[in-house]
């Protein structure tokens, strides 16, 4: 089992996260630029070596009932690679085909987003698949290539299935 001081470590190396210090010797990470209500990426980290992250929006992992993965016995490489696939599952990368990249602050959720929003989703076959949200019927449809695959009426659930299928959004 990792140290408290080296699971700080790891997570004090994610600059987007901010340190939050809570009760009982215990610290929290945010991440503020988080499309979604949830902010915490890691929560309740403590000395004895207890901990969580945020895995809600991923699958693959045991979480409770609030979307928490425990990361007491994690390695350092387990613990890196939760984290950042948990930031990632909180951040609205999307593009506007017309207008250019979008930042976090022009939008509360990506369904209020508008026009075309477009974002690359790659598996570990380095297969590619798009989803993109057209404003006109406020579907998310995903494309492989041309190739119209499946459409959804939420970003969450084509989230939820591009992520059941092993695919992961591509950064930027």
């Amino acid at each position: 089992m990792l140290s408290f001081e080296e699971k700080l470590a790891i997570a004090d190396s994610f600059p987007e996260l901010e340190r939050k210090n809570v009760s009982m010797k215990r610290v929290n990470y945010h991440y503020e630029e988080s499309m979604f209500d949830k902010k915490t990426v890691v929560y309740h980290l403590h000395p004895n070596g207890n901990g969580f992250v945020y895995a809600g929006y991923l699958t693959g992992y045991d979480v409770d009932d609030r979307g928490m993965v425990n990361i007491r016995d994690m390695s350092a490489e387990e613990i890196r690679t939760i984290i950042e696939a948990s930031i990632r599952s909180l951040t609205w990368k999307g593009v506007r085909r017309a207008t250019g990249s979008i930042e976090a602050s022009d939008a509360t959720t990506p369904d209020t987003a508008q026009e075309v929003i477009e974002e690359r989703w790659t598996n570990a076959k380095n297969q590619s698949l798009e989803l993109k949200f057209e404003d006109e019927d406020q579907m998310w449809y995903i494309f492989a290539g041309e190739d119209l695959d499946t459409v959804f009426e939420s970003y969450e659930e084509a989230a939820e299935y591009l992520t059941e299928e092993g695919f992961v959004r591509a950064a930027d």
